[in-house]
């Protein structure tokens, strides 16, 4: 199974740029992509109707805002998109699918750099994640969670930590998160497969960071530890534009 994550910044911007041709190329069995910033009835009907996959989507009640979508070539069992949570529900940013013991998540988390107000919201937000994440294992179900998580993990997951140490996306309590969440049974694909430096999934627009690879590796899939022996290779497809982000995947054995 092939999966590709991919954070487009826009549906309706990065389809103007062979986004359907790009996917129907890659060969994937899902992709799920963030940020899309459209309604139901704003996406593109050449990504509606997209040959051999199906669409799956929830977006955020406000109009250009959030919003996740996934496209499948196997129907799942099924499709959950509430968490419970009214805060978090309002804002579009989860598409869990279930088939047989298999659970994905394609998720946008918040970004947490606008306020302290939105900053607590992202932690709660994490909490909620992690507590569902496990309750999950318990049940013994393999578990992946892809999608923008807005926090680069170590200090080789952006070009300059230092100058970032006090910037949410990389604030202590953020890293901390991660790093329950791999004490907790996930592993982080890329980072499991590739221990290099210099990859990264996000480049700042405003000061062209991406055409001097001043970025951050902030788009991850964690897998559980029951898919650890199925996991073939995990990359990152820095030579996709389109987006402030490029696509991140991996490919299991199942």
């Amino acid at each position: 199974m092939k999966l590709i994550s991919w954070n487009v910044n826009g549906l309706r911007a990065v389809a103007k740029k062979g986004f359907s041709e790009w996917l129907g190329g890659t060969g994937a069995d899902i992709v799920a992509v963030q940020e899309t910033k459209a309604q139901p009835d704003q996406f593109p009907e050449e990504l509606v109707r997209l040959p051999d996959y199906h669409l799956y989507l929830h977006s955020a009640e406000r109009k250009g805002y959030s919003g996740v979508a996934l496209w499948t070539r196997q129907e799942p069992d099924e499709v959950v998109l509430k968490t419970g949570y009214e805060e978090f529900d309002r804002e579009g940013r989860i598409l869990r699918l279930d088939r047989g013991g298999l659970t994905l998540f394609n998720i946008y988390f918040p970004n947490g750099k606008a306020s302290p107000e939105r900053l607590d919201y992202k932690m709660r937000f994490y909490e909620m994640i992690l507590e569902e994440a496990l309750r999950l294992r318990r049940e013994k179900r393999g578990v992946i969670i892809c999608g923008d998580v807005n926090t680069a993990h170590r200090e080789i997951d952006l070009a300059r930590p230092a100058e970032n140490s006090t910037v949410s996306g990389f604030l202590p309590q953020e890293r901390a998160w991660i790093d329950r969440l791999l004490e907790a049974g996930f592993i982080d694909s890329f980072r499991y497969l590739h221990p290099e430096p210099g990859r990264y999934s996000w480049w700042d627009y405003k000061t062209r960071a991406r055409e001097r690879n001043i970025g951050w590796r902030i788009d991850y899939v964690f897998i559980s530890e029951e898919l650890r022996s199925a996991l073939k290779e995990a990359f990152i497809l820095d030579e996709v534009y389109g987006s402030d982000h490029c696509p991140v995947g991996i490919e299991l054995e199942l």
